[in-house]
């Protein structure tokens, strides 16, 4: 089992860069001012009105998109929306080829086209049908 361990280790070769955890939420900025003092982030100069994102002392990153729908969860009930997902980034010039590796490994296209904004984000599911997004830096 040690043998086999070493070598998915040594042969793995991330296809991501960095993953952040992204809370969707009504108010984008108060969330993320709370947690930039939380995680001792420092506020990012140029900021969107519909994503804010932080990275903390220790290197945390977490981003916080605006929905105008987003309700408080009501834990452990999951009748309500989404709260948070995963994003997984990847280089602008190599978002065609991580993309093929995803679907390779059997992620599934949910919604890959471009949508024409800062990031390109393209949506999927894993294996398990959770979803996830490849988002370029």
């Amino acid at each position: 089992m040690e043998a086999l361990s070493k070598k998915v280790t040594t042969e793995s070769t991330g296809l991501v860069e960095a993953a952040v955890l992204a809370l969707d939420c009504a108010e984008p900025e108060a969330l993320a001012e709370f947690y930039a003092r939380l995680l001792g982030a420092e506020q990012p100069l140029e900021r969107g009105t519909e994503r804010i994102e932080i990275t903390g002392r220790g290197g945390t990153r977490m981003a916080f998109r605006r929905d105008h729908g987003a309700a408080p969860n009501s834990w452990p009930r999951p009748d309500d929306s989404q709260q948070a997902h995963l994003e997984l980034l990847v280089g602008r010039e190599d978002m065609d080829a991580v993309e093929r590796q995803v679907i390779a490994l059997g992620g599934r296209p949910l919604d890959t086209k471009d949508n024409g904004g800062l990031y390109d984000t393209r949506l999927y599911s894993d294996p398990a049908g959770h979803t996830f997004s490849l988002r370029s830096q």
